[in-house]
C-alpha cells in the first residue's frame, strides 16, 4: 500500500464512521442521540413529510452508507447517497446560521460531504472494492457523485412540494 492509498483509506475510514456514528444515535439512540422515534419527531419539525420515510431514510443512509464507505464497499455508489444527505443538512439545516461550527453552521457538514464526495471520485483503492475488484471508471464515478447531488437537492425539494400538495387540497 503506497501513502496515497493510505491517505485515502484514513478519510475513508473517518468519513465513513463518522457518518455512521451520526445515524447510530438516530437508529439506535447511542451516544445521546434522539433513537427513530425521536429522530421522526425532529423530523416532523423540519416540515420533513411523510416524516417517518424521511426520518428512516436519512438515519440508515448515515449508518449503512457510512459503514460501507469505511469498508470500501460500492464506494461510489455510497459516497453518492452520503453526498446527497450532505445536501440536506448543509441546505436545510444548517445554512441559516453561517459557516462556523460554533454556531451550528455548516462547517461539520460541509467536510463531511466533501470528504465523502472526494472519496467517491477516487474510488476505493483499500477496501472490499479492491479485494474483489469492483472498479468503476472516473466519468461514471464523477456522475454518481453527481447524481448524488441531484438526489439531496430532490430530497430538498419533496417536502415543500408535498407541502402545497396538502395546503391545496385543504
Amino acid at each position: 500500500m503506497d501513502t496515497n492509498d493510505l491517505s485515502l483509506f484514513i478519510l475513508q475510514l473517518g468519513i465513513g464512521l463518522t457518518f455512521a456514528a451520526h445515524g447510530a444515535q438516530k437508529v439506535f439512540g447511542w451516544w445521546g442521540g434522539p433513537g427513530l422515534a425521536g429522530w421522526e419527531g425532529a423530523m416532523e419539525h423540519m416540515a420533513f413529510r411523510p416524516a417517518r420515510l424521511f426520518a428512516l431514510a436519512s438515519a440508515f443512509v448515515e449508518l449503512g452508507a457510512g459503514l460501507l464507505l469505511a469498508a470500501g464497499l460500492l464506494t461510489p455508489f455510497v459516497a453518492a447517497a452520503l453526498v446527497a444527505q450532505a445536501v440536506v443538512i448543509v441546505v436545510h439545516v444548517h445554512w441559516r446560521n453561517g459557516f462556523f461550527n460554533a454556531r451550528s453552521g455548516i462547517e461539520f457538514p460541509l467536510l463531511l460531504g466533501l470528504g465523502a464526495g472526494a472519496l467517491g471520485l477516487a474510488g476505493s483503492a483499500v477496501g472490499i472494492d479492491a479485494l474483489v475488484g469492483f472498479a468503476v471508471g472516473p466519468s461514471a464515478r464523477l456522475a454518481i457523485v453527481l447524481g448524488g447531488v441531484g438526489a439531496g437537492l430532490v430530497a430538498l425539494a419533496v417536502p415543500r412540494l408535498n407541502s402545497r400538495w396538502i395546503t391545496r387540497a385543504a
